[in-house]
């Protein structure tokens, strides 16, 4: 049996995923390969680094260093300010590959402990683009460079955008890799159905939702019975079903471990 974790995009949400990961490490469950999408892709590289609790340990410094900075709930002003002097995003792109190399002490893929791959969107051909070798900060930058928060990460003369825009959660890649067990760690936002857009900034976000969410759907719905399939719950019953800010805060972000982490234990007794 191969055992893969997929990890799925959800920005500041992603702290969900610290809590599952530390109920199946707890649990005696390790992977075997670890694909990462979007915020996915930062968390999947600690635990591929280190498949026990202690990286559970290292992301949870991680999110709590992030959170304190302020990056997640700048006041539109500040925002405002930083959009003017980049023009096209918020973020510097060296901020990502900064934090791992402060926080993780692999340079390259190939050298991590476990297997593991990570999915961008290149923006020349409008395909995605796993990288499963090279440099790890900036491949992870690249899965995590949402439009308009960061800039097109230029790798070797290519550019990439968030892998959410191609595999929000990448089960299919799973499978097609020999997955036979797979365990699914989203955030929480595919457990909230969408609803018409009700507002102006909602008509994009309803529709950069769907974009992002329909192959996750249509992957999950055709998943073969052969595959052992565990799509963890989130146990946060105000989940967004759309990007939305007010999840980032040092409080909001430690509730999300929490409740991920119980909700997954419960879930992993309940088999």
């Amino acid at each position: 049996m191969t055992t893969a974790f997929v990890l799925g995009g959800g920005g500041v949400l992603g702290a969900t995923q610290v809590g599952m990961l530390k109920a199946l490490l707890e649990g005696g469950i390790t992977p075997d390969l670890v694909l990462g999408t979007s915020i996915g892709s930062i968390n999947g590289a600690f635990v591929a680094a280190d498949p026990t609790v202690h990286a559970v340990e290292s992301l949870e410094a991680l999110w709590t260093e992030v959170t304190r900075s302020g990056a997640f709930t700048d006041s539109p002003v500040r925002q405002a300010v930083r959009f003017a002097k980049y023009r096209t995003h918020l973020m510097s792109a060296v901020t990502l590959p900064r934090l791992l190399e402060e926080h993780l002490e692999v340079e390259r893929i190939e050298d991590l402990r476990t297997p593991f791959q990570c999915v961008a969107a290149h923006v020349e051909s409008a395909a995605s683009h796993w990288f499963e070798e090279g440099p790890l900060g900036p491949a992870v930058a690249a899965s995590c460079a949402v439009p308009g928060l960061f800039p097109a990460i230029d790798i070797d003369g290519a550019h990439y955008y968030d892998g959410g825009l191609v595999h929000s959660i990448p089960v299919g890649r799973a499978i097609d890799l020999g997955a036979t067990e797979i365990y699914v760690l989203q955030v929480g936002r595919v457990e909230q159905a969408l609803r018409p857009p009700r507002s102006p900034f909602e008509v994009g976000m309803v529709a950069f939702e769907i974009a992002r969410r329909h192959r996750y759907v249509e992957e999950i719905a055709t998943v073969p019975d052969r595959i052992d399939l565990h799509v963890l719950p989130s146990g946060a019953k105000n989940s967004p079903a759309i990007v939305t800010r007010g999840y980032g805060s040092s409080d909001k972000v430690a509730r999300r471990i929490a409740q991920g982490y119980e909700a997954s234990l419960d879930y992993l007794a309940s088999q």
